[in-house]
């Protein structure tokens, strides 16, 4: 198997993991409230959906060859728009939807520490 297909599929088995997380998440949170199972889904897609973006930029630029430098670069910019996407995504959350903060929180943070947790779980399993 090539080194760039088993990252693809790497990528999209830490996704997956994220995902199954927060609606997991967001189902405990279902027992107690509707609202806090909302809050809760927020906060996740808050985490989950700018990587998915990420992933998406990376596979994208990982098509082309770029020139040295770039590859940095490319990185560099595609983490930028990870934060501002995230920002954006809790804004509008608390904001306009008027999520409850604790749910919101704890599911974002949870998805982050999976997508920090993950990738040496699949390493030690594979």
């Amino acid at each position: 198997m090539s080194v760039s297909l088993y990252s693809v599929k790497f990528a999209r088995t830490v996704l997956l993991v994220q995902l199954v997380t927060f609606v997991i998440i967001g189902l405990l949170f279902a027992l107690k409230d509707v609202t806090w199972a909302a809050s809760a889904m927020a906060g996740g897609l808050a985490a989950w959906l700018p990587n998915v973006l990420f992933m998406i930029l990376a596979w994208r630029l990982g098509a082309q060859t770029p020139a040295k430098g770039r590859v940095a670069w490319s990185f560099a910019l595609g983490e930028v728009l990870k934060v501002f996407a995230t920002i954006i995504f809790l804004i509008v959350a608390l904001g306009v939807f008027n999520a409850v903060f604790m749910p919101l929180g704890l599911t974002w943070l949870s998805v982050l520490v999976v997508q920090i947790l993950a990738p040496a779980v699949i390493n030690n399993k594979g």
